[in-house]
Order: C-alpha cells, then structure tokens, then sequence
C-alpha cells in the first residue's frame, strides 16, 4: 500500500510541474529515491527506474542476483538486466524522448545519460523528488513510528552487551540479533568505546570494552525501509564529575535544538541553536566540521537524508518531516560523546519519538 501510495503522489507531483517521466537512480549506499519509485532497495551494483507516462515502472539492474531479488519482493513493475545499464536506459528513454522527463538525483546519473547527443534531454528533478522523500505521508510516519520503537528496544539490548572483555562487534552481533528476530533485517550502526583518544563512531571492531570506557552508538533499524534512529552514550562502571558535566552539555544542546524545531524554521536555525550551547560553555570549536559533521539530518528511506542540519543549510522545515537532532561530538576532556533522537515534525512543533530517557546511562 505504501509503495501505491508513494506512486500516487509522485505522478500528481510529477503533474503539477509538467514533468511526465522520471528517472531515478541507486546503488547500495543511498537508494532512496530508487526505492520511492521502485520500492526495491539495491544492495548490489547500480539500479535505474524509468516511470513512464503512463505510470508504469521498469527497473534496470546490472546484477542478475539482483534480478531475481527484484522479481520478487517488487512485484508489479517490469524487471531487466542490464550489464551496460546507461546504455539499456539510453535505449528505453529514446522511446519518449518527446516528452519532457526528469532525472532525480541528477547528480548520480551516467553521465553517458546526460550527454548533450542524446535524442532525449534529462531535466533535473532532484527537488521535486527530495521534497517527497522529506515530507512524509501519514503511512510512511507510522512506519517511522514503529522503527523508532525498535530503536529504544535496541538500545536496551546494546546496554545489556556492554560488558567488560566483550568486544565492539559482540555488542553489535547481540543487536543485529535481536533487530532480526523482530523482521528488521536492515539496520545502520556504528559505534565507539575507549576515552579521550576516541575522536568519533564506526564500524565495530575487535577492540575489548574496558572499565571506564565511554560507549557510543548511534542505532538506526528499518521498518518497510524507514529507517529511524537513536544515539546515546554510556560508561562502564561509574560516570567521573568530568564525564557528568560533560554530558550536561549535549543534553542542553540536543534539547535546545528539538526546541527550535517547527514549521517555518530552517535547518540552520536547529543547528546554531545546538551549536549555541557549546559556544555558552567555550566548546565552539568542537562544532565545527574539524571535529564533526552534521548536528542531525532528517530519515525516511535512507538512514541519513535531507535535510542536513547545519548552519550553511537554508532548507525550510516543514509539517510532515521526520529527522533526528543529535549533537554528536568530540569533548577535550572526557572524548567523543552522543545524544541524539528522532523527531517528527508537527504544525506547532516536534514530537520526540524515542523513549529512551536523556542520561548517561551507567552499565
């Protein structure tokens, strides 16, 4: 129904702008906009789906175990290999090359597509496509929702993992369990444990938790490919005054930013206001792009989406959006340390979607 749903909208989108075929493109990193159009994830290769005038959907793959996967968990719509996929896009485009078609994200595509001598000519269709993708329907929230709910009963688990001698990929192979036994197979997470030598999150290593250790992850699992995420941070053993004062300051900051945001606001108002905070306490460096990269970003079908929240970004925000709001850092005196939750947008301001309570939780 969702995937209908998603259809629906974009064709009267579409519409409204005179745009009468899309085309839209994924690969394993972000597959969004692939899957807006297509509802097909690619985990493998490159993908690219032409919506025709009519409404009908092809999907190109270049991977035949992609093919088959396609077959059968995108039911309705036409599925080809294509090991030269430019080439077979090329082919079907020339069909409607009198029609006006968009591309979404432009920037992705071939640029063998996008050739001045082709008989068809792309238009850029990214926002018209990034607007969908941000601005959910009421559908696509319950299922941010529910993977919100997910995400505070991984966090459980994840706490329950962090023990002295244990190392970094145990925790997460304990999550991974966990989110799977519940049908989410689909789950981006990073994290870190150490002290004031842990600059940042990533993939898990062999690295042993130790006593004293600041444990961080940022946890983010899919329910019907909407992802939602939580970020915290705990110690093993017994949090220091330094830790304590430490944490104080991301949890004023992550709850000055969730403050700031409702309609109308743009994501540079949501991160000064975070970045305020560190710049009261003398931490105004921390939040530059030396020590960190975004201070949230918004969630649907990609773990991390637009809007980016950042100073430099103008983007409005609007009713219907879901995004998490984290001021995720380095600290010179305790290390790197996260706070982040999901949030969805309302007409007079934002709805916390996480549960998990805003501590530094002690294991």
């Amino acid at each position: 129904m969702l995937a209908q749903e998603r259809r629906h909208r974009l064709r009267e989108a579409m519409a409204s702008t005179g745009i009468e075929a899309l085309v839209v493109y994924g690969n394993a990193w972000q597959s969004d906009y692939l899957r807006y159009v297509a509802d097909f994830s690619i985990l493998e290769g490159h993908g690219i789906a032409v919506m025709s005038p009519d409404g009908s959907v092809e999907l190109f793959v270049d991977s035949a175990v992609e093919v088959e996967r396609a077959e059968c968990e995108a039911p309705g719509i036409k599925v080809s290999l294509a090991p030269e996929i430019a080439h077979a896009v090329s082919a079907r485009l020339d069909r409607i090359a009198n029609h006006r078609i968009a591309a979404a994200p432009i920037g992705f595509m071939p640029r063998f597509l996008l050739d001045s001598g082709r008989r068809f000519k792309l238009e850029d269709g990214t926002r018209l496509v990034d607007k969908l993708l941000m601005v959910k329907l009421p559908g696509e929230i319950e299922a941010l929702r529910r993977a919100a709910k997910l995400a505070d009963e991984g966090y459980e688990i994840f706490k329950q993992a962090a023990t002295p001698g244990r190392m970094q990929y145990e925790l997460i192979a304990d999550v991974e369990a966990f989110f799977r036994l519940r049908g989410c197979a689909d789950n981006f997470m990073i994290m870190g444990s150490g002290g004031q030598d842990v600059y940042a999150m990533a993939p898990p290593s062999e690295r042993q938790i130790a006593r004293g250790d600041l444990v961080t992850t940022e946890l983010t699992p899919a329910v019907q490919g909407y992802f939602a995420q939580i970020c915290r941070t705990m110690v093993v053993g017994t949090a220091t005054e330094a830790q304590k004062r430490a944490f104080g300051v991301y949890r004023e900051a992550m709850e000055a930013g969730i403050a700031a945001v409702r309609p109308g606001v743009t994501a540079a108002d949501i991160a000064r206001a975070e970045n305020d905070v560190f710049r009261k306490y003398g931490l105004g460096d921390y939040v530059t792009n030396k020590y960190t990269r975004v201070r949230g970003h918004g969630l649907g079908l990609f773990t991390d989406t637009k809007p980016h929240i950042l100073e430099d970004v103008a983007t409005v925000i609007e009713a219907g959006m879901v995004m998490i709001v984290h001021p995720n850092t380095y600290h010179p005196d305790v290390g790197y340390m996260v706070l982040g939750d999901t949030v969805l947008v309302t007409e007079s301001g934002a709805e916390v979607l996480c549960r998990t309570p805003r501590e530094l939780f002690e294991v």
